[in-house]
């Protein structure tokens, strides 16, 4: 028998104490919350080729927003990473006026989604695909990155993305801009890297925002000459969506930004869920709070939004208690973007590309690709050919063809059939069928039972079969039938 003892914030003898020890722990998770999110805002709408401001904007939405809607009380929303990719090239081909349409129809996908409680189907999606699907937007991600971080320019194409590097490379170590961009951008790194080694206490600051702040203190204090973040008006920023941009592409673009926003966000509640006792995920309910979020952010035209697992992780760590904590982060954020918007301008954009690149490596997981590789051929193929073609192609083909891949590997699985023929003396043949008979095995099956001497009696031992399907079935009846003429003849 085990015995659950309350936690120290759910113990007293009013609501008014609970409340008070619970808002504490909130209010403090909050404040380290907002930290991690305010540099990741901004990377990630600069990455996306869209002004700084409607990152933060999307993460006032997803705090304030999403955080008062029931679904996980745990994990925080806003701008990610994973569709930095995505958003950059929707943007580049349909331009930012479309962006609002986009992110307000996916908002509106997911809010169907989930009345109609598709929620859990997420659940199902094969590990590999997401895996493969999360280190193919690393990849591209990080691709991308490196040019910003090195002081270049970023090519359209991944091809010429691929095909730059070297003169990249040479230009950053030969020209005054590229070593000081690069020297930042490898500062902002390092030192995010390095803050995960100190000691617990220090810690509670996260290794984001110092990274940022130090790199960007060096930038200005030396005087260096590097692209900076450009801040405009944030009233000027916000539009309503156009609606006569609407086109085949577009809704196109809505579809798969509602199936990966909300793919991520589910995935994400699966391993906030794994770090903390709290209340679970009511995956539909999620579903529904992600689609009021992203309808909202398109009505204003600011980014998509996810559920992200650095903040969702960083707020459990902190000792978030509710949804309070994510609500209060989203005040955070609206504060600063009102009374401080200044303090954006001195960060250099390089300095965001660090954080970029630092957050495709971890979106990379080399550890768990190899450890995958090494468990499962047949998964870490699937995870390499999801990965491999949302690099050589887009996000839609490489995760569609990976679930094609990983549907067809698990029909090939189960559909395992072991056929064993044993003689029972001169006239007599044992026929014992284990596993799932299936069309997929039909070929195999048959072949072995045609090479039976039709003169031969037959005894046929199914009782090892897990499956029987309709075409295997019937193939073993028409060839027990023939089989059965003959012997009469």
């Amino acid at each position: 028998m085990i015995a659950l003892a309350n936690r120290p914030s759910d113990q007293g003898s009013g609501g008014g104490s609970r409340w008070s020890a619970t808002f504490g722990k909130d209010l403090a998770a909050s404040v380290v919350v907002f930290l991690v999110a305010l540099p990741l805002c901004v990377g990630v709408a600069v990455a996306s080729g869209v002004p700084a401001e409607l990152g933060i904007v999307t993460g006032v939405i997803g705090g304030i927003v999403v955080g008062l809607l029931p679904g996980s009380s745990m994990q925080v929303s806003g701008p990610a990473a994973g569709l930095t990719v995505l958003v950059a090239d929707t943007v580049a081909q349909h331009g930012i006026g479309a962006l609002g349409v986009i992110v307000l129809g996916a908002g509106l996908v997911q809010l169907l989604l989930g009345v109609l409680r598709c929620g859990t189907w997420f659940r199902a999606i094969s590990p590999a695909v997401v895996q493969g699907m999360l280190a193919g937007i690393g990849l591209v991600l990080m691709l991308g990155q490196l040019y910003p971080l090195m002081g270049g320019t970023q090519p359209r194409t991944t091809w010429d993305k691929v095909t730059g590097l070297p003169a990249l490379a040479a230009n950053a170590v030969t020209t005054t801009a590229g070593l000081s961009a690069l020297g930042v951008g490898l500062l902002t790194i390092i030192i995010t890297v390095l803050w995960q080694r100190t000691p617990a206490r220090v810690r509670a600051v996260p290794g984001v925002l110092v990274g940022v702040v130090v790199a960007s203190a060096v930038a200005v204090v030396a005087g260096l000459d590097v692209p900076r973040i450009a801040v405009g008006d944030l009233a000027a920023e916000l539009r309503l969506p156009d609606l006569s941009v609407i086109n085949t592409g577009v809704l196109g673009a809505a579809l798969v930004f509602a199936l990966v926003s909300s793919a991520e966000s589910l995935f994400s509640a699966a391993a906030v869920d794994r770090m903390h006792t709290g209340p679970r995920t009511h995956y539909n309910r999620e579903l529904v709070a992600q689609g009021v979020g992203n309808t909202l952010c398109g009505l204003v035209g600011a980014l998509p939004m996810t559920a992200v697992i650095v903040r969702s992780a960083a707020n459990v760590q902190a000792g978030a208690r509710t949804k309070a904590s994510r609500v209060l982060h989203g005040v955070w954020l609206l504060l600063f973007v009102v009374l401080f918007p200044g303090v954006l301008g001195l960060i250099p954009v390089a300095v965001l590309a660090g954080l970029l690149v630092h957050s495709g490596w971890k979106l990379l997981a080399l550890k768990n690709v190899a450890s995958t590789l090494r468990v499962d051929r047949a998964e870490g193929a699937v995870l390499i050919l999801t990965a491999g073609l949302i690099v050589s192609t887009d996000l839609l083909t490489g995760t569609l063809v990976g679930l094609g891949a990983a549907v067809a590997k698990t029909a090939w699985d189960v559909s395992r059939l072991n056929v064993t023929v044993s003689p029972l003396g001169d006239d007599d043949e044992l026929v014992v069928l284990r596993g799932n008979a299936t069309f997929l095995r039909l070929p195999r099956l048959l072949a072995a039972l045609e090479r039976i001497p039709l003169t031969k009696h037959v005894q046929l031992d199914l009782t090892g079969l897990r499956h029987l399907d309709q075409a295997c079935r019937e193939a073993i009846d028409q060839w027990a039938e023939r089989h059965r003429d003959v012997r009469q003849e």
